[in-house]
């Protein structure tokens, strides 16, 4: 499971413990929404820091940061497609 806060950082949990194993920071405000990629090997995050992260889900590292000339403000979801190359 993965959770987005307003500490501004997006957490990956272990269902079975119910613990956190990981912490994904680098957004400058809260994040507003999280999805898995459909094989489980990204996790995107949108925020009102008006970007999309893309984190390597096995490693934390945020691979991609998509900001503007794409939102004029806050982003409030995002969703991969389901093959995972596109997310919107």
């Amino acid at each position: 499971v993965v959770s987005g806060s307003w500490d501004k950082s997006v957490k990956v949990w272990d269902t079975a413990t119910g613990k956190c194993f990981q912490t994904l920071t680098g957004h400058t405000d809260a994040v507003n929404a999280v999805a898995f990629a459909p094989l489980g090997f990204h996790i995107a995050s949108a925020s009102w820091d008006m970007s999309v992260k893309i984190w390597d889900a096995a490693t934390g590292e945020c691979v991609h940061t998509l900001t503007r000339p794409g939102h004029g403000n806050a982003v409030s979801s995002v969703v991969f497609s389901p093959d995972g190359i596109l997310i919107a």
